[in-house]
């Protein structure tokens, strides 16, 4: 199981970092492809992801990072980066309609679960995308993994060490708030180190060890509710894991649980700071 585990990491890095080199397209396709099944995972979970509910999910994924990826061409006159509110918000009538029109066939809890999981995988994620095309965004999304994969590994490591207070004990019972402190600061530390390198490769920053520090380690901080949060929904559900796809891992819910709440916080921080 270790060495599963192991190599498959291994080989989910190095994929992740060639999608992400390429950017543009590639990096949009494969994330909607990454969405796609992310949606399916959730959707899964209330027993609809062959539903109709779940069938829209999945077009309007497709729908929204087309949108996305085409952001800078224009319709009649209008960017199409105008569009991915409406796309939202359209999405969300159009579900509702379904329940209405074929009621009783869905309960709430089935209509709620295929917004959510629209919104919660294939919104959230997409962020990695929108990083990865901003400006020196192939140097910046890297974040994303310091901020969730690096923060778990140091948390993991200083929970072994040092941890003696439970942070969650019925959800998550080997998690500790040393480990979660660990996490954090570790996520700052990688962060200010990562800074050393990009001095040579972005532009003049100010003050930009001290700027990526503050970046990584509030970046770290939704990673921990993201994870706890995909564990809340299994144990609340009954499933050990989310898929099969990762093996030793798991889907792709269990491996990029705490990314997406990382990456969409990752891109304001940018925004804002840098």
């Amino acid at each position: 199981m270790f060495w599963t585990r192991l190599i498959s990491g291994i080989v989910l890095i190095i994929l992740a970092f060639a999608v992400l080199f390429f950017g543009g397209p590639v990096t949009g396709i494969a994330i909607m492809l990454l969405s796609i099944v992310g949606v399916f995972e959730l959707c899964r979970v209330y027993e609809i992801e062959k539903h109709s509910p779940a069938v829209l999910a999945y077009i309007w994924t497709v729908l929204y990072y087309v949108a996305l990826m085409f952001s800078k061409e224009s319709v009649l006159g209008v960017s199409i980066s105008r569009f991915a509110m409406p796309i939202l918000i359209t999405y969300l009538l159009i579900i509702l309609g379904v329940y209405v029109f074929k009621y009783p066939k869905y309960h709430d809890r089935e209509i709620m679960a295929a917004f959510m999981s629209f919104f919660y995988v294939s919104v959230m994620l997409s962020y990695i995308y929108k990083i990865r095309v901003m400006d020196n965004g192939g140097y910046f999304v890297v974040l994303c993994f310091i901020c969730s994969w690096g923060n778990d590994t140091l948390a993991y490591c200083v929970g072994v060490l040092f941890g003696k207070h439970k942070m969650s004990p019925k959800l998550s019972p080997k998690k500790s708030v040393e480990g979660l402190i660990g996490g954090i600061l570790g996520a700052g530390l990688l962060g200010l180190l990562y800074s050393f390198f990009l001095k040579a490769h972005v532009p003049a920053t100010d003050y930009l060890p001290l700027k990526l520090f503050i970046i990584s380690a509030l970046g770290a901080i939704p990673a921990v509710i993201g994870d706890l949060a995909a564990s809340a929904i299994k144990r609340n559900n009954d499933i050990k894991d989310y898929g099969k796809l990762i093996p030793g891992h798991g889907g792709v819910l269990d491996r990029f649980d705490s990314m997406i709440f990382t990456a969409p916080i990752i891109y304001f921080l940018l925004e804002f700071i840098l």
